[in-house]
């Protein structure tokens, strides 16, 4: 992934003439060529990938890696040492869950959470960064899950720092106000 450019890479194809048997038999060969590949259609990894590749290619962002597989809680870890919990939303109404620590409920477990929002193409659409206590601030229970998220509303996006696309505040401009970057 050199950039981060929604229109990157779209195929335009007419799948209306395809029959239902087809249509499967041409998810079959994507998802087999994917596996090849090592890709994954889960919606929380490529949110992941489409994060970690976000910050890599910003020079303002720290350099993210890839968290080993099985860490609790954590996507990203930065050279600095600050770990990264990255959430996606597509057409989800909130994040995925956030467990905590089972013997201390209130005990840190990342230093920032990315909530990512792709479309129904998985173009990125906006990426907010949280810190521990913006997520704290926002962050609900699910009884059912016995844990953390963050739903999908106006309060919670506003809280942290927009990402992407990149917002700059020009005073001489839109009366100071944020405006997505030219």
């Amino acid at each position: 992934m050199s950039k981060i450019d929604p229109i990157r890479n779209k195929i335009a194809l007419n799948l209306t003439s395809v029959d239902d048997i087809g249509l499967l038999e041409l998810r079959a060969e994507v998802d087999r060529e994917a596996r090849r590949r090592g890709l994954s259609f889960n919606v929380g990894e490529i949110g992941e990938k489409l994060a970690i590749a976000l910050f890599k290619e910003r020079p303002d962002l720290p350099i993210l890696a890839p968290a080993p597989r099985g860490t609790k809680n954590i996507d990203a870890i930065s050279r600095d040492g600050n770990r990264y919990s990255i959430k996606t939303l597509q057409r989800a109404k909130k994040t995925g869950t956030i467990y905590p620590d089972p013997v201390d409920k209130y005990r840190r477990l990342f230093e920032f959470i990315l909530i990512v929002v792709v479309d129904d193409e998985f173009s990125l659409e906006r990426v907010i960064e949280l810190d521990w206590e913006q997520f704290c601030s926002v962050r609900s229970w699910d009884i059912r899950m016995n844990a953390w998220y963050v739903s999908r509303s106006h309060r919670a996006l506003s809280v942290g720092r927009q990402i992407y696309p990149r917002i700059r505040t020009n005073p001489f401009r839109d009366n100071g106000k944020e405006v997505p970057q030219d």
